[in-house]
């Protein structure tokens, strides 16, 4: 794919020092080291390596990458690995995609809460499913789900939600068998809803009881346990969406999705227009439309765009894709391996040119030379910040 002519880098270069300026004592440092990573990207500031032909005397420079989470360029590479390591899990069966989002009244404390709340969405979820799954009335199964949380919507407004991806059955209460659902069909995501919303807000009323959350503005009343209660009472009877995609059509098309929504940051280079120091333009998509074309183009103040992708920094540590059930991490291989043996299917591992072949140096790059296709060679590494002694013109490559 070309490198797009406007990136959040660009921007973040020309126009971030006036915002940290503008808005000193309102960032956190998280969002100051997105900025910065973001910033340094495939610059000299991270260091790099100078590559050479050897057939001919072609010469370029390749810059390190960040490897920033939030960062549009590196997710691609990250998401191609991961899909690699998650290929091995998949099974021969249906999958569905279920959704689970929360009030928007409730999100803006979840903002404040970011760790406390963004966990809890994890957590009720997968209980959620974990639970209704179990019930004999419904599935009768334990079953496994990857979870990946999304923080925006596609106009960069906060917007926390959970992409949840499970195959369609489990394992029996015993583990000796497979039991599939219905064709077509997971769960009711009535009742999923309604469970979700009293698994969460219970969870909130038990991060309020010790102390874990915290209230600013006009809703800093809401520290006190009885306000909070009251202004929590009417969600309690309202309905919360959580809806259920269609299908996917086999392992592929999993495949094909997961590397779409795994490592996806709030917005991509490549939906960028245009921006200079009042504007920014970039695409997006309204979900409102239900039919006819969606795609349209938004402008914001440059400092509110600024702002608009840096509320969905996440917390440092804090793991936006969670595996649950049959496939935590901790039993995932073991699983797998009994519900492949109960679907009687083995994996099957073909041996590629590529597996057959010696491994290559690690001074050898995968990419051919630009100019004559001979392989490249590493032939000097330079540290952050250095200059390297050899001159080429510089190459947008992660290193």
């Amino acid at each position: 794919m070309p490198r797009p002519k406007l990136e959040i880098a660009d921007i973040f270069r020309r126009y971030g020092p006036e915002w940290r300026r503008a808005n000193a004592g309102h960032i956190s440092l998280g969002q100051l080291k997105v900025m910065s990573a973001i910033e340094a990207c495939r610059t000299e500031a991270l260091g790099g390596h100078v590559a050479a032909c050897t057939k001919c005397d072609h010469h370029h420079i390749a810059y390190n990458s960040c490897k920033n989470r939030h960062c549009p360029k590196c997710q691609g590479p990250a998401a191609r690995d991961w899909m690699e390591a998650r290929a091995e899990d998949l099974l021969p069966v249906e999958y569905f995609h279920v959704v689970f989002t929360m009030p928007a009244e409730i999100a803006r404390i979840a903002y404040w809460n970011q760790k406390a709340v963004y966990g809890l969405l994890f957590r009720a979820s997968a209980e959620t499913v974990t639970t209704i799954a179990a019930d004999p009335k419904r599935l009768g199964a334990k079953v496994g789900m990857t979870s990946v949380l999304h923080t925006w919507g596609s106009a960069l407004t906060h917007h926390p939600h959970i992409h949840m991806i499970v195959p369609g059955g489990g394992l029996s209460p015993g583990g000796t068998k497979w039991v599939a659902c219905k064709p077509g069909f997971f769960l009711h995501v009535r009742v999923l809803a309604r469970l979700f919303r009293r698994l969460f807000l219970e969870g909130l009323i038990e991060l309020h009881r010790v102390g874990a959350l915290m209230f600013f503005g006009e809703r800093a009343g809401l520290a006190d346990a009885a306000a909070f209660t009251k202004w929590l009472a009417p969600f309690h009877k309202s309905e919360w969406v959580v809806y259920a995609k269609p299908p996917f059509g086999g392992p592929e098309a999993v495949l094909a999705y997961l590397s779409r929504y795994t490592h996806r940051v709030a917005i991509s280079n490549h939906r960028l227009v245009s921006a200079d120091a009042n504007t920014v333009v970039f695409r997006w998509k309204d979900y409102r439309i239900k039919r006819g074309d969606r795609q349209k183009v938004m402008r914001l103040a440059t400092p509110e765009f600024i702002r608009r992708f840096l509320i969905h920094a996440l917390p440092d540590g804090f793991h936006r894709i969670r595996h649950y059930g049959l496939l935590a991490s901790s039993a995932r291989k073991t699983n797998i391996t009994k519900v492949r043996a109960l679907l009687r299917v083995q994996r099957e591992k073909e041996t590629t040119e590529q597996e057959m072949e010696p491994e290559t140096t690690s001074l050898t790059l995968r990419e051919p030379c630009p100019c004559c296709g001979g392989p490249m060679r590493i032939v000097e590494i330079f540290r952050r910040g250095h200059i390297p002694m050899s001159r080429a013109p510089p190459r947008e490559q992660a290193a």
